[in-house]
């Protein structure tokens, strides 16, 4: 089976284990690129933009954890 190349957002929060109302919100705030379709306005995710999404949260999670660690330790 092909991939697909658009994900509703309840596709995309099955991805990420993430609620409904979660998954709009990442959307709703632009963090999460997304485009509305067909006249009902539904809510499609590109699985490229979404993948792109995944591999910089692991960035910015990798990045926090390093500025974390750098920090210097108050006692």
């Amino acid at each position: 089976m092909a991939e697909r190349r658009f994900l509703t957002l309840a596709d995309v929060g099955e991805v990420l284990n993430i609620s409904s109302s979660q998954t709009y919100a990442l959307v709703r705030s632009g963090e999460l690129p997304a485009i509305q379709v067909g006249g009902r306005g539904q809510w499609r995710v590109e699985t490229r933009v979404l993948e792109e999404y995944i591999a910089q949260a692991y960035e910015r999670t990798a990045s926090a954890l390093r500025a974390e660690s750098e920090a210097p330790q108050v006692r």
